[in-house]
């Protein structure tokens, strides 16, 4: 069983306040970026790389399906932190089997169609919220916290 110490979806991926706040927060030595696109962009995964490199921490950069199909050859030495782009990724992986107990939701970015949320960075339309409805109903806890030590809001 892979040790997911953290789940967490955030459209800028790894950032500086990953790098800062989460990685120290949730211990773990290890980032895996699920995002199909990252996965074939070396620009945006050394830009990523940087941010982890500065934290002691490793990444790696894996699609969503070959995410689902490795995870559980990983190490249990490994404490994995999964940052992912969007609901319907983190739904992917969920219902591919990954073994997610908790995700949090960081910076969603507005653009056309999306409507506030219940937190000011977090903005949704209906296939995030059918998304999040289906994850939950999975059993994985979902909640927004944009930093460690922030107040959390249910989705």
């Amino acid at each position: 069983m892979p040790n997911i110490v953290l789940t967490k979806i955030d459209n800028r991926l790894v950032h500086g306040q990953i790098g800062v706040s989460w990685v120290g927060f949730c211990g773990c030595n290890l980032i895996v970026v699920a995002d199909d696109e990252v996965a074939n962009d070396s620009i945006q995964q050394s830009l990523m790389k940087m941010t982890a490199d500065s934290t002691g921490t490793g990444i790696r950069f894996f699609s969503l399906e070959k995410t689902i199909d490795i995870i559980h050859k990983a190490s249990e030495s490994q404490k994995i932190f999964i940052v992912v782009k969007t609901p319907a990724s983190a739904r992917k992986l969920v219902e591919g089997g990954v073994p997610i107990k908790t995700i949090v939701v960081g910076n969603m970015h507005h653009s056309p169609g999306k409507r506030l949320g219940p937190e000011a960075h977090v903005y949704v339309d209906d296939k995030d919220m059918e998304d999040f409805n289906a994850i939950k109903a999975a059993g994985v806890e979902v909640y927004i916290q944009i930093a460690p030590g922030d107040r959390k809001f249910d989705i």
